[in-house]
């Protein structure tokens, strides 16, 4: 399995929400071989622990799984038992969840939108920030929070696309997490192999790895 530790974290996360199983996998399989090393399921996606578990069992030798939305204790527990190797959430993490997460050797990387949320979650434990949604902050904004607050390992998710993934990144944002602004979701529903992995090729050309 891949090492979810915080160097070996991919840079770019996709983002899954509201597939069903074949679709999920058939994204993940275009996305072996690629610059794109790791997927979120959504867990408020139906039957989400089962899709984090089979897809784990496939391809967690090449790609890095994880759950998202994971906004209870429950959700939690659930990503504990599919297997999930990270956790992220729309919202800051409570302490229960922290503590899910570490015991079983989940990466965090709970939400903010403020200077003190950020700072909060850094307090409690979190591995890596998220940032969202990043989109709506813009760019600037990463670099603007860093200055006070120190570098911080941030993750920009939220309206983040091809086009102005990048520019976050020259912002100071070491990942980004893109679901839509990778894949045109016709091609996911439709299962479309060969159109999945344009989509991602024409992704590649626009970051600097």
């Amino acid at each position: 399995m891949i090492d979810p530790s915080l160097t070996e974290f991919p840079k770019i996360t996709v983002i899954l929400r509201g597939y069903e199983y074949n679709q999920v996998r058939c994204v993940v399989k275009s996305m072996v071989g690629s610059k794109l090393g790791a997927v979120e399921v959504a867990m408020n996606t139906p039957d989400a622990g089962q899709i984090i578990k089979k897809i784990t069992e496939e391809f967690g030798d090449a790609i890095l799984v994880g759950a998202g939305t994971v906004t209870s204790v429950d959700r939690a527990n659930e990503a504990v038992k599919a297997g999930a190797k990270f956790a992220l959430s729309p919202i800051c993490f409570t302490n229960e969840i922290f503590q899910i997460c570490k015991v079983n050797g989940l990466l965090t990387v709970p939400s903010a939108f403020t200077p003190s949320e950020a700072w909060h979650m850094f307090e409690m434990g979190a591995d890596i920030l998220k940032i969202f949604p990043a989109g709506t902050l813009g760019p600037k904004y990463i670099r603007d929070i860093q200055a006070p607050l120190n570098p911080m390992p941030i993750m920009v998710v939220g309206g983040v696309n091809g086009d102005n993934c990048q520019q976050f990144f020259d912002e100071g944002a070491l990942y980004a997490g893109i679901g839509s602004g990778i894949f045109d979701p016709i091609h996911i529903v439709g299962m479309d192999v060969e159109r999945l992995k344009e989509d991602i090729e024409i992704f590649e050309q626009k970051i600097r790895w």
